[in-house]
């Protein structure tokens, strides 16, 4: 469901390059966004769009539903987890991976204070997780290398936006949150890290870039430059932090001593190739969903990834 739009100003210097410029005629582009601070990327659109065109920022609450918007059309583009599409794709969806979006940015938080300093720890605990999303296969992959599973905690399903506050009210001991979530916690000292959940064969892979085959089949020239614009934000994003941290208090309201905690901690990578080490680990994620049997078989990845339109951006 659409909760919030964001219409970026027109009015934003545009610094493309000329072949990009012309690309495009006079049009909107609708861009599906997550409200997270690894999901800012499309907020910094419009100053690289060619001119002519604006990009429509929508705004969603959970991956699904972005990557739903993608497969409906109700987006052209979206930004959402590499589980969201997985699944989508292992149901037979047309949703087609072109690029890299954000590595990253998740966190096991625990109560301050408590004796919860591992993943061990967890054992028994209320875990707050977000079914269906990234930040679940790399807990459930955790568990795992620590010689447990899912029924050896207590797992509360809390979206992303409420696990601090429920972790701060005691309503849950722990929880495997998005950014700016922990950082939120960390901060305000309600929370205690336990880890960045990055040790296993995923690395940090988080979120894609995503659209649906039909874009490709029936614009190709819209996808290449989308995702060219893509690429320039996020460069000027990774060397430009403190002005990430400005717009990302600005436009979700987020504490800026959390902002502050999740990017001074490089716990936010902002990427956008899809190259050979995010491939490998986009099929790695699709095993692991697979043996964890959230998925019943595996996608077609000749279909799900295409780094067509990411190879041709690089090389432009």
């Amino acid at each position: 469901m659409i909760r919030r739009r964001h219409l970026l100003a027109a009015a934003a210097i545009p610094l493309v390059a000329p072949h990009v410029a012309n690309a495009q005629a006079a049009r909107t582009v609708k861009m599906g966004s997550l409200r997270l601070i690894h999901s800012m990327t499309p907020h910094f659109y419009q100053r690289f769009a060619p001119a002519g065109m604006t990009i429509e920022v929508i705004t969603f609450d959970s991956p699904t539903d972005g990557k739903n918007a993608v497969v409906t059309g109700s987006v052209g583009f979206g930004g959402f987890g590499i589980a969201a599409a997985t699944l989508g794709a292992a149901a037979g969806e047309p949703v087609v991976v072109v690029g890299a979006f954000c590595n990253r940015g998740m966190g096991v938080i625990a109560k301050a204070g408590s004796d919860i300093r591992d993943i061990a720890g967890l054992r028994g605990k209320r875990v707050g997780i977000w079914p269906g999303s990234t930040q679940e296969v790399f807990i459930l992959e955790r568990l795992r290398m620590t010689g447990m599973t899912i029924r050896d905690i207590t797992a509360v399903r809390v979206p992303f936006g409420e696990m601090h506050a429920m972790l701060a009210r005691g309503d849950i001991d722990a929880y495997v949150g998005a950014e700016p979530g922990p950082g939120l916690s960390i901060s305000s000292g309600v929370g205690q890290l336990v880890e960045y959940p990055y040790g296993t064969a995923m690395g940090g892979l988080n979120m894609i870039f995503g659209t649906s085959q039909a874009m490709i089949d029936q614009d190709p020239a819209l996808v290449r430059t989308m995702l060219t614009i893509h690429r320039r934000a996020t460069e000027h994003m990774m060397a430009n932090k403190a002005e990430v941290a400005e717009a990302t208090v600005r436009i979700l309201g987020a504490p800026r001593a959390a902002v502050d905690q999740a990017l001074g901690a490089d716990n936010v990578e902002y990427t956008w190739k899809l190259d050979d080490t995010v491939l490998g680990q986009a099929r790695t994620y699709a095993q692991q969903m697979l043996e964890l049997r959230q998925i019943r078989r595996l996608p077609d990845f000749d279909k799900l990834l295409n780094p067509r339109f990411s190879n041709d951006v690089a090389t432009a």
